[in-house]
């Protein structure tokens, strides 16, 4: 019950966390400051693929220039060694020069994070830790900050549907142990089963996770991708960082479309007809922001989950292209997972995700 009541304090304080709205740019804002003194206050470690990946690493990131830029502090990135093959003990060295180079926050994105940031936060006990997609590790010096991807995508699927797609396909990151990637296609199977139904239609959704436990672009993926859109796939859920790229150009030769992730992936390409949200940079200036209002005790160690509730999840209505499915109609359908009328399940963590689950209009083929 202490854990409960925690979590919905915390829940309760993050309802003026906007999610979306961004008064600066954050590409405007340079990757890298000069301190005077060599020391760097704020630290962000990346999740593995490229720190401008336009999707997880760079929406976390962007959480922390903007925070740094908007009250004068000096900020830098840290990425692991050895790239996509990084271990526990590269991601835990990249943890403790953040620490030893004067970080009093270090933002940690991705979790693989883990068993390198128990270690780190334990040593660095004077040090705060924002776990980005992270969870509860029994040390007071580390927020975990998650979200309710299953909500973002049920959107995702019920807009693709409504558009008017029948044949769909997704493509995880993190080879399947991901939770985040999880919760995002077992919402998305959810929203395109619910529209389908709604419509008297019938849905097959091709699902994979392969070529993705690095969250890299691959020829391998791109390869796959494209023999799916040649034989009929329509428009494809890109679930896992720079595997969007490998998806696009895919996409791009078979005059066919995607949906992006994590953050708004319109602009990279005309093929993506919306993409699934979540609140990374706000998320990520908000845990900052309550070390600096000294409140940090109201997310350490507590289970801060943000889903449709505090407005952290979602679909980009300004700029998708969909035409089948109206933005009063989306609001509608988000208004009742806030108010509890539609609840999406989440409690599928198998590595398929779904293979037990049975759908009224779904028909899934596992890659």
């Amino acid at each position: 019950m202490k854990k409960f009541l925690a979590m919905l304090l915390a829940m309760v304080m993050m309802l003026g966390c906007a999610a979306f709205a961004e008064t600066v740019n954050p590409d405007e804002i340079s990757d890298t400051v000069t301190a005077a003194d060599g020391k760097y206050e704020i630290a962000f470690v990346t999740d593995v693929g490229q720190l401008k990946d336009k999707s997880f690493n760079q929406g976390t990131w962007n959480g922390v220039k903007l925070y740094a830029n908007a009250n004068g502090l000096t900020y830098k990135y840290y990425q692991p060694a050895n790239g996509d093959q990084a271990t526990d003990d590269d991601r835990y060295d990249a943890m403790k020069a953040a620490c030893e180079g004067g970080a009093k926050v270090v933002v940690c994105a991705g979790f693989m994070q883990g068993t390198a940031l128990a270690k780190a936060a334990a040593e660095f006990a004077d040090v705060k830790f924002v776990f980005i997609d992270g969870w509860q590790l029994g040390l007071k010096n580390v927020a975990p900050i998650a979200f309710a991807e299953e909500q973002s995508g049920y959107l995702a699927g019920y807009a693709a549907v409504k558009e008017g797609f029948t044949r769909l396909g997704f493509t995880g990151g993190g080879g399947g142990t991901n939770p985040a990637c999880i919760r995002y296609g077992y919402g998305f199977a959810q929203g395109a089963n619910a529209a389908a139904k709604e419509m008297g239609v019938t849905v097959e959704l091709k699902y994979s996770w392969q070529y993705g436990a690095s969250f890299s672009a691959s020829a391998e993926l791109q390869t796959m991708i494209s023999g799916w859109y040649e034989t009929g796939t329509e428009c494809v859920f890109a679930c896992g960082g720079s595997m969007f790229s490998s998806v696009v150009a895919a996409a791009s030769a078979n005059d066919a479309f995607v949906v992006g992730v994590d953050v708004d992936q319109s602009y990279e390409s005309e093929t993506v007809v919306t993409s699934a949200l979540k609140g990374l940079a706000s998320a990520t200036e908000w845990a900052i922001g309550k070390l600096y209002a000294g409140e940090w005790d109201t997310i350490g160690d507590v289970a801060n989950v943000l889903g449709a509730n505090n407005d952290s999840v979602g679909l980009p209505t300004d700029t998708w292209s969909l035409t089948g499915w109206t933005v009063e109609e989306y609001n509608a359908v988000l208004a009742q997972i806030k108010d509890g009328t539609l609840v999406i399940d989440n409690t599928v963590y198998e590595n398929d995700a779904i293979t037990g689950v049975e759908f009224s209009n779904l028909t899934i083929i596992y890659e």
